[in-house]
């Protein structure tokens, strides 16, 4: 009864876990706001700069300017909007998905200074002369769109519109100016324009005696609706310039939607898949606690009111390989134990209990990596790293508690009494309990492997290759995109195939020439053309404008400044020194220094082939490369931890360790018996980043390529790098001081060999 009231304990978990899913994950996944590249709009980096002589731009006037930007967004009607203060004159604006992007950027950045001048740009009214919150769209008598403001004062406007009134023609006029730059801006200069700066210039044959004024011209209603928004939400309290600007057209971010999300569920699907083949029971209960996982990734994610952009996407599709690895760990030593003769309920204690330290610190590296990510990061890059800490917390409750909950359900039954096969384990590999064996002398596949002893020849092709990256790097440089170089990136999109002399030949014909358009896209259908200048607000709006009657797709345009490129390049060194200070502290307190010098010469191994692979391929180096470097970092140093987890433990199996032979043989038992663990792990993130490349956005196709380098090299770097350079470390130990005392290293190392009772 005990038995089959465990099993029905099973059914009714996942019944219940089923029924939660799927009745409550719709509303979730419909409720996780976007971000702009998912649905179009733009993001705004403005310096902030002071209006007047002796101005203080402190907090309390970038709050000022929040509200004002605040109140204009309101205008707009965007949902959702984010405005963020960035130090301390910096204001972050992001909108997705607006519609009318030029009209939102300009309502953003007009300071919204109202002044009533005459023909020789006098001032006879300011914005202060305003009733506040006084302005109002409206229509004149002959049903055209107004504008109307409410005075303080209107005596006062009646002697300025008598002044005027008697001013000979032309000069009779009183002309409506927002932000009018003094030494720069004239009547004289725009009246004879097509397009002049100035609002209006109504003409004024008498006296008004009206308590408003009425500001008429050629606006449409919504011109108008704008307008008066604008102004009842006052001046800017200071002047706002554009350092870093991105906007992705609508079109292009719903394609970009549809495309990473069916990557996102192939790859997915693919991993699912092989665990439920190759761990068969525990692969079963892996698939429902990686279908759980997502979902709180996603319940959390809308909870905390995050923003899901394309990099967010990958960062889950990733997190699906933690939460894979933290159950390949627990399975893989559930097997072990199973192969030495132990019984079914005593393998899954032990193997639940042995994998918990490896897991633990194999996420609290990785969490180091995706922290300084955040710390760092900007916009979409924080955003993927808020997803990668999520999924990191998110991975360890699911898949460290949930799987031993149900695969504890079925073990403590006695239904898998004996049944071998069902953890995809073959019966001919498990011993009988009186053989006595011990793990450390189980057979694995890779016992003809020797690494050890050719550790000379793995690191001599390390070495080999550094120096031809050397040279690569040397001759091709990198390819640094407007992130780090600074400049305008311009990305057209059209329905059809495009080639590379008809975009430049548009470009030269709309005067933004150019050479070097790269198409790509799978259809060819995309062509990027990148310029030294950054353009302005003015320049940009054309741009798009054009593109737009040419192709029918509005482009993606991003300009970033000098000043911006160079702080992200300083930025992006300094994420990276920081994860590898963290991470060589975190592995020196848990395990000891010459493990922590051993990681951090593998992470800059991988680092610097991904590099040089970038350089190579000419592939471009943007902030999202940076992001991919920071993930690998953490796949790699998981990697590794898990190898050193190993050696620690077969160190502890042994009383002393007083010859070289010995040392050798411990690293090349550890190795082999996670090799099999790292195959796998590598096999289910590298079906997520191929899935990644081959059915999702080409926005993101560099970032998944760098993934997958470091994916490779990460792999190799804790088997081959790693691990023997701890050896040699170690062996230098052995040599100064003699024979290692193991009771002693295990007293040390007393608080990481702590487990959970299971």
């Amino acid at each position: 009864m005990k038995a089959r009231g465990r099993i029905i304990a099973f059914f009714l978990l996942v019944i219940v876990l089923i029924g939660m899913i799927g009745t409550t994950s719709l509303p979730i996944a419909k409720d996780i706001k976007l971000g702009l590249d998912l649905q179009g709009g733009f993001e705004v980096l403005y310096e902030v700069t002071a209006l007047e002589d002796g101005q203080k731009i402190n907090q309390d006037v970038l709050a000022d300017t929040t509200d004002a930007l605040s109140s204009r967004i309101n205008v707009l009607g965007v949902s959702e909007p984010v405005i963020q203060i960035e130090g301390d004159d910096r204001i972050r604006v992001q909108l997705a998905g607006v519609e009318d992007q030029a009209t939102a950027r300009e309502l953003l950045s007009t300071e919204a200074n109202l002044t009533f001048r005459n023909a020789e740009d006098e001032v006879m009214l300011a914005g202060k002369d305003l009733k506040q919150g006084g302005a109002a769209a409206n229509f004149d008598e002959n049903g055209q769109p107004v504008v109307t403001l409410e005075l303080n004062d209107p005596g006062k406007f009646a002697e300025i519109t008598s002044e005027i009134s008697q001013m000979p023609p032309p000069s009779n006029v009183l002309v409506i100016w927002l932000d009018f730059e003094e030494g720069v801006d004239s009547y004289a200069a725009e009246v004879a324009k097509p397009d002049p700066k100035f609002v209006s210039a109504p003409r004024v044959s008498q006296r008004i005696n009206s308590p408003s004024v009425e500001i008429s011209g050629a606006f449409t209603v919504e011109e108008t609706q704008n307008l008066a928004g604008i102004l009842n939400a006052g001046a800017l309290p200071v002047s706002l310039e554009e350092i870093y600007s991105t906007s992705v057209g609508a079109q292009f971010g719903a394609e970009a939607l549809d495309q990473t999300i069916f990557a996102a569920a192939v790859g997915i699907a693919l991993v699912l898949l092989f665990m439920l083949v190759y761990y068969r029971v525990p692969g079963l209960i892996a698939v429902i606690t990686l279908t759980v996982y997502v979902y709180l990734i996603l319940l959390v994610f809308e909870m905390i009111g995050g923003v899901l952009t394309l990099p967010g996407i990958a960062a889950i599709m990733l997190g699906v390989g933690m939460a894979v690895d933290a159950n390949i760990i627990t399975y893989e030593r559930i097997r072990e134990e199973l192969r030495v003769g132990r019984s079914v309920k005593e393998s899954f204690k032990a193997g639940a209990a042995d994998s918990f330290s490896a897991i633990l610190d194999a996420n609290v590296t990785t969490l180091i990596a995706a922290i300084v990510l955040f710390i760092f990061g900007t916009s979409s890059v924080k955003g993927f790293a808020t997803l990668l800490i999520i999924s990191i917390l998110v991975s360890f409750i699911t898949a460290v508690w949930g799987s031993r909950l149900l695969l504890g359900l079925w073990v403590n039954s006695g239904v898998l009494d004996g049944k071998y096969g069902l953890f995809g384990l073959r019966k001919s590999l498990v011993h009988k309990p009186e053989e006595n064996l011990e793990i450390l002398d189980l057979s694995t596949r890779f016992d003809r492997f020797d690494f050890a002893r050719n550790r000379n020849k793995f690191f001599i092709a390390s070495i080999a290759l550094i120096v031809a990256g050397m040279v690569v790097i040397g001759v091709f440089r990198l390819n640094l995109g407007i992130d780090f170089s600074s400049g305008t990136r311009v990305e057209i999109t059209a329905d059809s195939e495009l080639s590379q002399s008809e975009v430049e030949g548009f470009l030269e014909e709309a005067g933004y020439e150019t050479e070097g358009v790269v198409i790509s896209g799978d259809n060819n259908n995309i062509g990027v053309a990148r310029y030294t200048e950054d353009f302005s607000q003015e320049q940009i709006n054309e741009l798009k404008s054009l593109a737009v009657d040419e192709y029918g797709v509005e482009p993606n345009i991003s300009t970033v400044s000098p000043t911006v490129g160079i702080e992200l390049a300083k930025n992006a060194l300094k994420a990276l020194a920081y994860a590898a200070i963290g991470i060589i502290i975190y592995v020196a307190f848990r395990f000891e220094w010459r493990m922590g010098v051993a990681s951090i010469v593998a992470l800059l191994h991988d680092a610097f082939f991904i590099i040089a692979v970038f350089s190579l391929l000419r592939l471009e180096v943007d902030i999202t490369f940076i992001a991919a470097v920071l993930t690998i970092v953490g796949y790699s140093i998981n990697d590794t931890i898990v190898t050193f987890d190993r050696i620690r433990e077969n160190m502890r199996r042994m009383k002393k360790i007083d010859t070289i032979d010995a040392l050798e043989d411990i690293v090349n038992k550890s190795l082999r018996q996670t090799l099999g663990r790292s195959v796998n792990t590598v096999l289910t993130v590298i079906f997520v980043v191929i899935a990644l490349l081959v059915f999702g956005a080409p926005s993101i196709t560099n970032f998944s390529i760098a993934l997958l380098i470091g994916l490779i090299a990460g792999t190799y770097s804790s088997i081959f790098i790693a691990a023997q350079l701890w050896l040699v470390l170690k062996k230098r130990e052995l040599n100064k001081k003699g024979p290692i005392d193991i009771e002693k290293l295990e007293e040390k190392s007393k608080w990481g060999s702590d487990e959970p009772v299971v």
